[in-house]
């Protein structure tokens, strides 16, 4: 029978390995040994007083105290919210607040420490507790019992197919962050999707690279794999020095990431023999077709870009394996999900035509938490999430996306692919990254901006890069202003907010008042 909870997916007494942390001397544990800590540890946190509904804030890296926190809590049927270690106070107050957190987990020295996260909880009350491995165990060292001091010990709960595991907040690309519940249901869709997608056996390792506090690392890269029967090599954060001689010790057959990790890797030496990589996985941003063939090329294996969103429990389209069709440029076809392109009424637009990218599946959200105003605009009357993203399905079905529709460049009521002018300008030889974006304009309404980072020993100026943009694009669509910059803002997760690039550029072109 099919697992229909993380409990049931991970509750395995097997001896074969489920996790690596590369550290002195690496540790290897057995699913037996992960699902024996994650049962501790839910007995702990029972204790503690976290019972079915409580939001357990989890600021710790990647690392195995995470992983056996994270399944502990959704064992708990409490609800999971991982949370970037690096956030400011400020942040971490939000998003606490926002899901009234009993407790939040920090790592070992926090409390000591006064840390970021430690003052956000204590503002809001929620319990404090270290976590961390020592040897033997995952310790949950409870500091402050803050609003849980007055609940006592709880039961030991055990999860359903519709209880919310997971809770994160979407990145805030149009304005406040809002809070995305996913249940057992939608993350056990979205691992099977992924396993069925990539053919992921007990055979296949992946090499973790993306951070367990975002989707596309959680699920992925961690949960997927794992309810796969294979392995997971977890690091506690990237390093492109260490990548490939961690990827080739621990026996790693594929990963996935997303292009600025893809690029970083491309810039250093590659392994010195190639390692047998089944194929690279590519999510959370568009992947130019440079980048795409430079890989393939590189590393000897097919690429496969995805589509995912937080709302959907990250998949919902990728290009298949070989010797299915793989496109450069285009996302895939929908695995597991209905794909349709509608138009603002909810209708479906010709095959070719470009309308919003819409999705269907039991691997998306029912809505976000608190928010019946984005929940009426964000989906249709037949249940399909509006995924914000402009598209097109071409002849074979393949998603391609336009771009973000609030992204799109209105020149004159000309509409013009950020996406699109990323991917020529990346071609230029002397070009690393570059990003597209609107800017305001008194006669057009938004003109074409773009941020530039030029590679080492390579020189580029505005006018030269226009000269060789203009061969190649329709004049309307060349920038009016060209921005150089040494690094591109980006989230944590190494994705591309063109709004923020945008806000980066201006901001850093203005003069700065005199005292």
């Amino acid at each position: 029978m099919a697992p229909t909870t993380l409990e049931n997916a991970f509750s395995k007494d097997s001896s074969s390995t489920a996790i690596i942390v590369p550290s002195n001397p690496a540790r290897t544990i057995s699913y037996q040994t992960l699902s024996a800590d994650v049962k501790a540890f839910q007995q702990k946190l029972s204790k503690l007083g976290v019972s079915a509904e409580s939001a357990v804030s989890i600021a710790l890296p990647n690392s195995y105290e995470f992983i056996v926190s994270f399944i502990a809590v959704s064992w708990q049927r409490a609800i999971a919210a991982p949370l970037n270690p690096a956030y400011k106070q400020s942040e971490f107050e939000f998003y606490i607040d926002d899901l009234s957190s009993a407790v939040a987990l920090v790592p070992k020295g926090a409390f000591a420490q006064d840390a970021a996260a430690v003052r956000a909880a204590r503002k809001y009350k929620a319990a404090i507790a270290e976590c961390y491995y020592n040897g033997n165990e995952v310790v949950l060292d409870v500091r402050e019992t803050g609003k849980l001091a007055s609940k006592g010990s709880q039961t030991i709960e055990s999860a359903q197919p519709d209880d919310i595991a997971l809770v994160l907040h979407t990145s805030g690309t149009t304005g406040r962050p809002k809070a995305v519940p996913l249940t057992h249901r939608n993350l056990l869709r979205t691992m099977k999707n992924i396993q069925a997608t990539y053919q992921l056996t007990p055979e296949d390792r992946t090499m973790l690279v993306m951070p367990l506090f975002h989707v596309h690392g959680l699920l992925a890269g961690f949960l997927a794999p794992l309810a796969s029967g294979g392995s997971v090599v977890v690091p506690l954060k990237f390093s492109a020095s260490e990548f490939w001689k961690n990827f080739v010790q621990y026996k790693a057959n594929w990963y996935t990431a997303v292009p600025t990790i893809h690029q970083i890797l491309l810039k250093n030496p590659p392994p010195n023999r190639k390692p047998q990589i089944r194929f690279i996985r590519s999510c959370s941003s568009p992947l130019s077709p440079k980048t795409f063939h430079e890989l393939e090329k590189t590393f000897g294996a097919p690429v496969l870009e995805a589509y995912a969103m937080t709302e959907t429990a990250h998949q919902m389209t990728s290009n298949p394996l070989p010797p299915g069709k793989r496109m450069p440029g285009g996302v895939g076809i929908g695995q597991g999900v209905e794909i349709k392109i509608l138009d603002q009424d909810g209708k479906e637009v010709p095959q070719g035509k470009e309308a919003e990218i819409c999705v269907r599946g039991e691997n998306v959200t029912k809505g976000y938490l608190n928010n019946p105003a984005a929940n009426a605009s964000s989906f249709t009357k037949e249940g399909f999430f509006r995924t914000g993203d402009q598209g097109k399905k071409d002849p074979d079905g393949y998603i391609i996306i336009t771009g973000r529709i609030k992204e799109l460049i209105n020149k004159g009521g000309e509409k013009i692919s950020p996406i699109e002018l990323d991917n020529v300008i990346a071609q230029n030889p002397a070009v690393a990254e570059a990003v597209s974006f609107a800017l305001e304009d008194e006669i057009y309404g938004q003109e074409v901006g773009v941020a530039v980072v030029v590679k080492d020993g390579q020189e580029l100026n505005a006018e030269d890069l226009k000269t060789w943009m203009a061969e190649k694009v329709a004049k309307f669509k060349l920038p009016k202003k060209v921005y150089f910059t040494d690094i591109m803002p980006k989230t944590a997760t190494g994705k591309v907010q063109r709004r923020l690039v945008a806000e980066a550029m201006i901001k850093k072109e203005q003069p700065k008042a005199k005292l």
